[in-house]
């Protein structure tokens, strides 16, 4: 999964989503909780408070007896955090009432500390019990007999606080481990999702590096309703593009009939008038014809070079003319190495890559001392690159060239040897079709001691 891509980008969304639902679920749900458990133990605490004031208040003297349904089993063990308690506020000599759970100690009554009561007429206060824990008072304030005459007491429940926290801890754990193994699978059906969703899209680029390298002409199979468009799209595109080169490759040979033509006739003519003038005329007219021929080579290069499928697998084309060179220089002695593998191909038509390979060849057998070495490999696919590409390395053991001459012979008709035979155009020729197909050539000295010819051209 690359980093700019569809499957990323979804992928990184689902993420995100996850990572921002799934804790504010689990916040909202644990918040919930809580309430609930909170509700649950006030309301336990409210029935204990509210079976101990009606029971304890049936009583025939003027102060409580202890309540004979204390509804809690822990009331009667000590320290159990469960308590509760009955204290005069009218009558300061009236005894006061605890359970035994409470033993010899007190509690401090909400009321007497002016804590609020709630629309119930309850009070509530969280505070520390006997032995330290934490504990939930409730306490109402009712009159002996439920007679306004009669004296008033604070009656009163606590219950450990910590039972809430001990619920609520136990139940977040669980809350988490379960909310992780959901983001988990989430995650999971998200890759499914995703490679099953973005299938279609794979299928179409290996098409279309199927059509790119000549394997096939345009694209096939059932794809979706939302990329089927897409599909007719691009099948339409390729045959215009092959449309397209072909009627440029019929309007160059028809440039090239149209020109050459006058071009004879104007250098015939030219000849037979005998004079300065005539000279003039012929030379022109033969610069003119190689200006022509080489921009229409070109344009037919050019041609070629965009045509979508073409491809061309190169150990073939280079076995076949080392075979041919070895014969034609055989006088010489000339053996060529070829190291190439024998899947790789160069994204172009074979007869441009036989002219390139042709006249790097033929060039380093004629000045090589008999060593010619011809290397093909793959360049490694960089970030900056948007197509693949391969690096076509011919070097002799020839006398080499300095830094100068290499500079000049590129130039188009530059030779350094006039005796040779040569038009001075091969190396030329190689870089303008390199240049067509948007590679390059470059020429360095060879550790064999001739010289190295490095082209640089597009791969499948």
């Amino acid at each position: 999964m690359k980093f700019n891509s569809l499957a990323a980008r979804l992928f990184a969304t689902s993420i995100a989503w996850t990572l921002i639902v799934l804790p504010l679920a689990g916040y909202l749900i644990y918040t919930l909780y809580r309430e609930d458990v909170q509700v649950g133990f006030d309301n336990n605490l409210i029935k204990l408070v509210d079976g101990i004031n009606l029971d304890s208040m049936a009583t025939t003297g003027s102060e409580p007896a202890d309540p004979p349904n204390r509804y809690e089993p822990l009331f009667e063990i000590p320290n159990s955090g469960f308590y509760w308690q009955i204290k005069p506020l009218d009558v300061p000599g009236a005894r006061k009432l605890v359970s035994p759970s409470l033993a010899t100690g007190t509690l401090d009554s909400p009321y007497e500390l002016k804590f609020p009561a709630d629309k119930t007429g309850k009070r509530w206060r969280n505070t520390s019990g006997p032995d330290g824990k934490p504990i939930r008072i409730v306490e109402v304030v009712n009159n002996v007999g439920y007679q306004s005459d009669t004296p008033r007491y604070s009656i009163l429940v606590a219950g450990p606080y910590d039972w809430i926290a001990d619920l609520t801890t136990h139940f977040r754990q669980r809350l988490m481990v379960a909310l992780a193994l959901a983001g988990l699978g989430l995650l999971a059906v998200t890759i499914v999702q995703i490679q099953f969703g973005l299938a279609p899209l794979r299928r179409i680029e290996r098409g279309l590096a199927a059509v790119r390298s000549g394997d096939a002409t345009e694209l096939t199979g059932d794809l979706p309703a939302e990329i089927k468009p897409l599909q007719t799209e691009l099948n339409a595109l390729i045959r215009s593009n092959h449309e397209i080169i072909e009627r440029a490759r019929t309007q160059v040979g028809n440039l090239a009939h149209a020109l050459k033509t006058p071009l004879a006739v104007i250098t015939n003519e030219a000849r037979d008038h005998k004079s300065d003038f005539g000279d003039k005329v012929t030379e022109q007219a033969k610069i003119m014809g190689e200006q022509v021929s080489h921009y229409l080579d070109r344009a037919r290069m050019a041609a070629r070079a965009n045509v979508i499928g073409r491809s061309t697998v190169i150990e073939p084309v280079a076995q076949s003319l080392k075979r041919a060179l070895e014969r034609i220089h055989r006088d010489k002695g000339v053996a060529i190495t070829l190291q190439c593998p024998a899947d790789i191909r160069f994204q172009g038509e074979q007869q441009d890559l036989e002219e390139m390979l042709g006249n790097l060849l033929d060039n380093a057998c004629k000045w090589s001392a008999g060593a010619v070495h011809l290397t093909v490999a793959p360049l490694p696919l960089s970030a900056t690159q948007d197509k693949r590409m391969l690096i076509l390395t011919v070097e002799d053991d020839g006398e080499g060239l300095s830094a100068s001459q290499r500079a000049k012979i590129g130039k188009r008709g530059q030779r350094l040897d006039e005796s040779a035979p040569g038009s001075g155009l091969g190396l030329s020729i190689v870089a303008d079709i390199a240049t067509t197909y948007r590679g390059s050539m470059a020429l360095d000295a060879s550790p064999l001691g001739g010289l190295l010819v490095r082209l640089e051209l597009p791969s499948v």
